[in-house]
């Protein structure tokens, strides 16, 4: 309620909403000390009707306040331009950095406000509440789907997209670049192809894609944080088009990096083709994760076992689960016309992880950094066909490649 305020102080104001001399204050711009010109009202009935656009004047000024209070944050300018710290899983934000027991350099940095899409884009039911409704209760999460020629032919498409959306994202990545920005180009770059990024609102994840950065192993949300010379980073991107899903992965270098960052990368690399290299008709799932881990392990690195490949379609996550290390219980026998991504995760060090207060972010438990490579895949009657494989036109970022 609008309190009155010393006559002679305010008689020479004007109302905030119609002009007229104003009469009353509002008592919490007093409080947050803001300008009383655009804290004075004629009438209680003025400063009622204005209340809906007035209290963004009473967060605005919180938040540059709490960005002052945090001498030297290089992130307190954008906390002051409604950039925030994601918690809670993506469904709500905080202009202070969450405390948490940081296992490597990197922490949290804020994000920007979500990304919109154009209404003419066919959505997946997660799109307006964050909320999957079909995939949870599918029987595809325990039967694995054989696709029919119509399914298969609409993941070749979205797959290539999907290909087209990352190579774009890779042209981008340098020093100083944030991965915010990445974000932006795989939103726009997914967008004008005519699909939906995947990651958007799933589950509350607040980015069209994930970014993961050195000791971080997955699920990674784009932030503010400019990539510096010597990074490694993930990017992963989702496409939803024409109703099915395609899926890939890949670690980059940012401008000159270590050996051992470029020894890790690169055994990842050689991970998943080695997995790749054994799909077809007749093999059991659980065998990919033999070949990763013995590659991995061969070279004194650590197979990532909290996160595994999955099942892909019109779904973007069902049966069947891939795991990537020896000795998992993945049941089942690979069938043609069958689609599912393989996407190792190789750490330098521990294999064990934690999660950020984001709720998302992956990190390594001992803050060393971590690699990931993925591609869709359909099996064929012969062998496998990479639906996410490189183009002629994919930017040459791998010197084994060149070889």
């Amino acid at each position: 309620m609008a309190s009155e305020s010393d006559a002679s102080s305010i008689a020479t104001l004007s109302c905030a909403r119609c002009q007229k001399p104003a009469h009353l204050q509002c008592p919490k711009c007093m409080d947050l000390k803001l300008p009383r010109e655009e804290a004075s009202f004629c009438t209680q009935e003025c400063f009622k009707a204005a209340w809906s656009s007035h209290k963004a004047v009473h967060v605005k000024a919180q938040l540059s306040s709490i960005a002052k209070s945090l001498p030297g944050d290089q992130n307190s300018d954008l906390i002051s331009q409604g950039w925030l710290y994601c918690v809670k899983k993506g469904q709500a934000r905080t202009p202070k950095l969450p405390h948490f027991d940081w296992t490597g350099p990197l922490k949290q940095y804020p994000i920007s406000t979500k990304r919109l899409v154009p209404a003419e884009i066919e959505k997946p039911d997660w799109a307006v509440d964050g909320t999957p409704k079909i995939e949870p209760n599918s029987d595809l999460q325990r039967v694995v789907e054989i696709k029919t020629p119509e399914q298969i032919q609409r993941m070749r498409e979205t797959c290539k997209i999907a290909r087209e959306v990352l190579d774009a994202a890779a042209r981008v990545i340098r020093p100083g670049v944030t991965t915010d920005e990445i974000d932006r180009v795989v939103h726009e770059a997914t967008i004008a192809a005519g699909g939906y990024p995947s990651p958007l609102n799933y589950y509350f994840f607040p980015k069209s894609c994930c970014t993961s950065v050195n000791e971080v192993i997955c699920h990674g949300i784009p932030d503010a944080r400019k990539l510096e010379d010597g990074d490694i980073v993930n990017v992963d991107v989702t496409v939803c088009y024409k109703g099915c899903h395609g899926d890939l992965n890949e670690t980059y270098f940012v401008g000159n990096v270590d050996e051992a960052s470029r020894q890790l990368v690169k055994c990842t690399y050689e991970c998943l083709e080695k997995a790749i290299a054994i799909v077809k008709p007749g093999v059991r799932f659980r065998e990919i994760g033999e070949i990763v881990n013995r590659h991995a392990t061969m070279s004194g690195l650590s197979v990532v076992r909290s996160y595994c490949g999955h099942g892909i379609g019109d779904l973007f996550h069902c049966a069947p689960n891939i795991p990537h290390y020896a000795k998992n219980k993945a049941v089942g026998v690979m069938k043609a016309g069958q689609t599912f991504t393989i996407e190792p995760m190789i750490n330098a060090g521990l294999w064990r992880d934690r999660i950020w207060p984001d709720g998302w972010t992956a990190v390594t438990a001992d803050g060393k950094r971590s690699a990931q490579f993925e591609h869709t895949l359909l099996v064929t009657e012969t062998g496998v066909e990479v639906l996410t494989a490189r183009l002629p036109s994919s930017p040459d970022v791998y010197p084994w490649l060149s070889k």
